[in-house]
């Protein structure tokens, strides 16, 4: 086990439908925040029940869509448990006035939604031009930015990482790529490609060690193969729950028995060093 667990994917989700109201993204909410919500307080006993310390909460975009207020109040509530990865419309003029709101109130980094259990389709205007003064913004106040998106959406996301490396750019679920086929992932290569740039990370997820048992792909395979493009410090552990189906310490755990081919240092890095990274407010 490693020494310490950063957890940065998780979602909360409030029973206050009247002070905070579902506006889902796209206008469709998500089956898994209907249906089993995690609010702020029964993330903490989570989290404490699977050993975690802290937490950066993901904004639940298919619950909230911009609006980010619950993450910030549960911050506010819970700042030694809990940091924010906030949704905002980068393509909005007032795109940039939104920023500094946020993060005022908490949020230490963005995540675009382009793609998901409510988006089925990849989303076009990832490197949209309206979309740069708050790339920008987020490349001087030190914000990393979180890309849900499928392959299709990698040349679009080069072109970003390529126009602004000051921003701490992060692919969630391992960029969806397929890994199928199994060692040495031929298919998987356009996404071993985005190693090449320093200011790209990964994010590994119960998605990602599905996957790794998919096919002919093998956790003893995969996972180390990561490690050789990447580094260990741009690769961190994200649990998406309850997004996915289980409890937070079954996630961990699979994710952590996936991953066990790994060295005590590489568990390290992807557990909570790379974390604080990202998110700063972690390791304060």
């Amino acid at each position: 086990m490693p020494s310490k667990i950063y957890d940065i994917h998780p979602h909360i989700i409030s029973q206050d439908t009247a002070r905070y109201p579902h506006d889902p993204l796209g206008g469709i909410q998500s089956e898994w925040s209907r249906d089993r919500p995690v609010s702020a307080e029964q993330m903490v006993k989570a989290m404490d029940e699977a050993g975690i310390a802290k937490s950066a909460m993901v904004q639940a975009s298919t619950s909230y869509g911009y609006d980010n207020s619950y993450v910030t109040d549960s911050i506010a509530k819970y700042p030694d448990r809990f940091t924010g990865v906030g949704t905002v419309d980068l393509k909005a003029p007032d795109a940039i006035e939104k920023i500094d709101y946020w993060v005022a109130r908490g949020i230490c980094g963005l995540r675009l939604f382009t793609i998901g259990t409510t988006i089925t389709t990849q989303m076009e205007g990832l490197d949209d031009e309206r979309t740069f003064p708050a790339w920008d913004c987020a490349g001087e106040k030190g914000l990393s930015i979180c890309l849900q998106m499928s392959p299709d959406a990698y040349p679009a996301a080069t072109t970003m990482i390529k126009r602004f490396p000051k921003v701490k750019v992060l692919i969630d679920h391992h960029g969806r790529a397929d890994i199928k086929d199994g060692a040495p992932y031929v298919n998987a290569q356009p996404f071993f490609d985005l190693a090449q740039f320093k200011n790209v990370y990964v994010k590994l997820t119960p998605r990602s060690a599905d996957a790794s048992v998919g096919g002919k792909a093998t956790p003893e395979t995969f996972f180390p193969r990561l490690v050789k493009e990447f580094g260990a410090d741009r690769l961190a552990w994200g649990s998406n729950f309850p997004a996915n189906e289980g409890s937070l310490k079954e996630l961990l755990d699979r994710c952590m028995e996936r991953m066990s081919s790994l060295s005590e240092n590489d568990l390290e890095w992807i557990f909570w060093k790379t974390a604080e990274q990202l998110y700063p407010p972690l390791g304060r």
